[in-house]
């Protein structure tokens, strides 16, 4: 077709839309979205085959949609919420978000346990093989652990102690080795509480041959999965180790949020950082290095809490539910992309 042929079929272009197709471009115009969408051929290869322009096969592509021969769906499973995964991806310049359908009878719950199925799918797309996966201490994160059934060959670490050294084989401590488990690695896990009476109690135990060996592992660390806490009863393993006094003076530093034994205020600052001293945890600074730390936690209760950690920079990616990225897609101004990982200004 030489160029005033295609002048004149460009000309015609806006008005045959409301033309009827005849059945030869019918025909044709089906094998053409025949080659592209289902055998993946590209324009030019189909043009070469019909003996017409690349633009041509532009044309009739777009005629096939506007006319219903083609219909494109695209399908996700019912519980995944596509739309509002890449709306909170967006607004919080997250590498991954992944929201889920909240249960209609769990309004009130924090984490529901559907968020551990996904996330451990999750897991097992952003593993490789050689990495070494740390796993913080939350019902979330335990809950990932017991859906898992597929990760390459990696090592896995415990990044925090536990809430109570009691119950450490019914917690962070089996999470660990069920990881290490499904993947066929080595575990790493931590036999202590993650909050001590006082600094050198902290500081000494860090010092202990098999906790000594996890802490070797944080800076290697390449993927890591943590859960969130907000401030109130039950919903935060740190907030309920504390004393009320302890948590009076917390709350008036204006703490919204804990992650692995660190707090945050609403805008993503750190605060009360002596508390980390008493703890045995990983230190933000070496969470900011790890190329991919993931988020998982939901509902409405603790999604103030979610928002200020993501402001933190801290999280790369995050699991939650609908009830949480509701609030979350509508929560004051927006923030600064994650990615940055910058450090947070704190006291």
């Amino acid at each position: 077709m030489n160029s005033s042929e295609e002048s004149a079929v460009s000309g015609m272009s806006a008005g045959r839309s409301a033309m009827r197709m005849g059945p030869a471009e019918l025909v044709q115009a089906a094998a053409m979205a025949r080659r592209f969408y289902l055998e993946g051929k590209s324009k030019i290869q189909i043009a070469e085959e019909f003996g017409v322009s690349r633009f041509k096969v532009a044309r009739v592509l777009e005629t096939a949609l506007e006319r219903d021969l083609v219909r494109i769906e695209i399908r996700v499973p019912a519980e995944l919420d596509a739309e509002r995964s890449d709306a909170l991806r967006a607004r919080y310049g997250l590498r991954h978000a992944v929201v889920v359908e909240s249960p209609a009878d769990a309004e009130e719950t924090p984490d529901p346990e559907n968020l551990g199925e996904v996330a451990a799918d999750l897991l097992g797309e952003l593993v490789d093989e050689g990495d070494v996966l740390g796993l913080a201490w939350g019902r979330s994160t335990i809950h990932m652990a017991a859906a898992l059934d597929r990760l390459p060959p990696c090592t896995v670490v415990q990044l925090t102690g536990v809430y109570d050294a009691g119950t450490a084989e019914r917690g962070s401590v089996e999470a660990v080795r069920r990881a290490a488990q499904v993947s066929g690695g080595d575990a790493h896990p931590i036999y202590a509480p993650m909050l001590l009476p006082d600094e050198a109690t902290a500081a000494a135990l860090r010092n202990q041959t098999g906790i000594a060996r996890a802490f070797e592992y944080f800076d290697k660390v390449t993927v890591a999965c943590v859960s969130i806490g907000s401030w109130e009863p039950g919903i935060s393993t740190v907030h309920d180790m504390l004393s009320d006094e302890e948590r009076a003076h917390y709350a008036s530093l204006g703490v919204a949020a804990e992650m692995s034994a660190h707090l945050f205020d609403a805008d993503g600052r750190r605060i009360g950082r002596d508390l980390g001293e008493r703890c045995i945890t990983v230190k933000t600074d070496q969470l900011r290095r790890i190329p991919e730390v993931v988020a998982i936690a939901g509902g409405q209760r603790k999604a103030p809490a979610i928002d200020a950690v993501l402001r933190s920079g801290l999280v790369t990616s995050l699991v939650t539910d609908t009830s949480a990225a509701d609030y979350l897609l509508t929560a004051g101004a927006a923030p600064k992309p994650a990615l940055s990982r910058a450090d947070p200004d704190g006291v």
